[in-house]
């Protein structure tokens, strides 16, 4: 892989806005990392097919957490990541709490994993407060487009939303292909 521009360059063109270096610090991006940063970060859509392992996840939480330090404080669902697999759901959040670990009480991220897992409490926790970046895979994201229990998640996804990530999108066919077009 090609090295791309770094964070701190980044900073330097106006296009990161400059905590990400300290949320991040260290990380050398390639080069579909930062350009696919760059489109993120000016509200541009974009797709990234390279191998296990390249960083994938960075073009997206990235532009994420700085559009979150951009808005300063506004609350609600700015971000649904949709998973296939709770597994992934998992993996994602654990890195997304290194990043938080390293800052400690002072990260400006606040993140909640939607899915069957969580017991009744936890889900009425994120329903009560809901946080910058939903994890969720397809079948909760229907329910919560879809039940009256969810309402609240619902509007403030509808109210708030920026980013809509399906991360390890693959073919689908059948009813499961027709709802995942819908969502």
């Amino acid at each position: 892989f090609a090295f791309g521009r770094t964070l701190n360059e980044l900073v330097t063109q106006g296009i990161l806005n400059p905590a990400i270096e300290n949320i991040f610090p260290g990380i050398q991006l390639y080069k579909h990392q930062s350009d696919a940063i760059e489109l993120g970060c000016r509200n541009h859509s974009f797709i990234v097919t390279t191998g296990t392992s390249s960083g994938k996840s960075l073009t997206y939480i990235i532009p994420i957490f700085n559009r979150v330090l951009n808005q300063g404080g506004h609350r609600g669902i700015k971000a649904v990541i949709v998973y296939p697999m709770n597994a992934l759901i998992n993996s994602q959040e654990q890195e997304i709490d290194k990043f938080r670990e390293s800052q400690g009480d002072h990260f400006p991220v606040t993140y909640g994993k939607y899915t069957g897992q969580e017991d009744a409490v936890a889900r009425q926790k994120i329903m009560d407060n809901p946080p910058d970046i939903l994890l969720t895979n397809y079948m909760m994201l229907e329910l919560i487009m879809t039940r009256g229990l969810e309402r609240g998640l619902r509007n403030s996804i509808l109210s708030n939303i920026e980013f809509l990530v399906f991360d390890e999108l693959h073919t689908y066919r059948g009813r499961q292909g027709s709802d995942i077009a819908l969502l």
